[in-house]
């Protein structure tokens, strides 16, 4: 199981909406227990993908309770999605 672990952790980094996908389709759990419905991984995908996966990954390793330094990793993670976004929006400009 640790091998899968780290391809995961691996892959996420390349394309986090298939990991997203993938630990929806075989460990639902993980991703479904830390948000109150279905609505708010459905968007995160979509729009904040690094952001979705690491809050279900924080919430899963600290039991529920995200808080120190689970915390910088969520903010790098919306930092990254911020990047992500604004990179595509600025190569989309300069094709203009």
């Amino acid at each position: 199981m640790p091998l899968m672990g780290c391809i995961l952790i691996l892959l996420s980094a390349f394309a986090p909406r298939l990991v997203i996908f993938l630990l929806w389709l075989f460990n639902t759990p993980y991703v479904a227990a830390p948000f109150p419905n279905w609505l708010i991984p459905l968007l995160g995908f979509f729009l904040m993908p690094f952001t979705t996966l690491s809050w279900a990954f924080a919430w899963n390793q600290s039991g529920g309770n995200v808080a120190g330094g689970w915390i910088v990793l969520i903010v790098v993670a919306v930092l990254l999605d911020l990047g992500v976004i604004g990179g595509g929006a600025k190569a989309a400009r300069r094709k203009e």
